[in-house]
């Protein structure tokens, strides 16, 4: 049967409306879902994390941090916040994710964990669930969330790794740092499959010897590892970042014209111009539920 006139105007009213709303759709802005994580204890990831976040927000960016160290927490004491709760108390049901939520400087929002108790070290199933349906809910009130990782290899570390759109390992110059550095990666990559790590050196004496760094993981991950490492910049050692530790006010606020201040203000454009994942969707739901899809009977 040949349809008649009005039935190909329907046809093409609605082929114009999908068009329009699919368009719509890949015009919003969508969130960047970025994990700062390192393979070794102090080399001042969250200090990357913290200074990154407050040069965003100082950009106008609406940025989320999630402290993802459930044991060892500490990105509140940076930022000289004192949240009467946290992350703990979200997992145990007292508390909804919108009370734990507080607010830090630049109007930048933080989810802090809890220190000193090993109970939610190790998540499971049910726990990673409840986490992410109430995540979802808070997707679309930002441009960036920053998941600060506990150093290692622990099953929280490869969890929120695997959940996020892009990886930036951070390291220092120090062989022990760059040795645990390749080994997370090698870990993410050959059993999660993760073949993109963005890269920053701290504590560098100079920028030959951050690139240094770079070309030495580059050279032993392209002999062993099929990955792709992208060199977003180092930050050098001063011992103002001292001060500023203890001042409890990160270094791009405290002393924003200081050189350490702009390599973080450097690295947090570099960060966020870098090119997303190709496969990633830019929800916090459909990295992370899809990421539970293929672990929750192993959890």
């Amino acid at each position: 049967m040949i349809s008649g006139p009005t039935d190909q105007a329907g046809t093409l009213r609605n082929m114009r409306e999908q068009l329009d709303q699919t368009t719509s759709e890949l015009q919003m802005p969508r969130t960047r879902v970025l994990s700062i994580t390192s393979g070794k204890g102090g080399v001042g990831k969250t200090a990357v994390v913290s200074n990154i976040a407050v040069s965003l927000a100082k950009q106008g960016k609406k940025v989320l941090i999630i402290d993802a160290d459930l044991g060892l927490a500490n990105v509140d004491v940076v930022l000289g916040l004192s949240p009467p709760y946290n992350l703990n108390h979200f997992f145990s049901g007292e508390r909804t994710l919108e009370e734990v939520l507080v607010e830090g400087p630049f109007g930048l929002k933080i989810l802090p964990a809890g220190s000193g108790v090993q109970q939610y070290t190790r998540l499971d199933g049910q726990l990673k669930m409840r986490l992410i349906d109430a995540l979802d809910s808070l997707d679309e009130h930002f441009d960036v969330v920053l998941i600060d990782t506990e150093a290692g290899i622990s099953d929280n570390v490869t969890y929120f790794n695997v959940a996020a759109q892009d990886i930036l390992v951070v390291t220092t110059p120090e062989p022990t740092a760059i040795t645990d550095a390749y080994a997370l990666m090698k870990l993410l990559s050959t059993q999660y499959h993760q073949k993109k790590f963005l890269l920053a050196v701290n504590s560098v004496r100079g920028a030959d010897e951050g690139l240094d760094v770079f070309e030495k993981l580059t050279m032993v991950s392209g002999r062993y590892l099929d990955i792709f490492l992208d060199y977003l910049g180092c930050i050098p050692f001063d011992r103002k970042m001292h001060e500023s530790v203890r001042q409890q006010r990160v270094m791009v606020d405290l002393y924003p014209d200081h050189k350490v201040a702009k390599a973080f203000q450097s690295l947090a454009d570099n960060l966020i111009h870098a090119p997303a994942d190709t496969q990633a969707q830019g929800t916090l739901q459909f990295f992370w539920k899809q990421f539970l899809g293929v672990d929750t009977e192993a959890s």
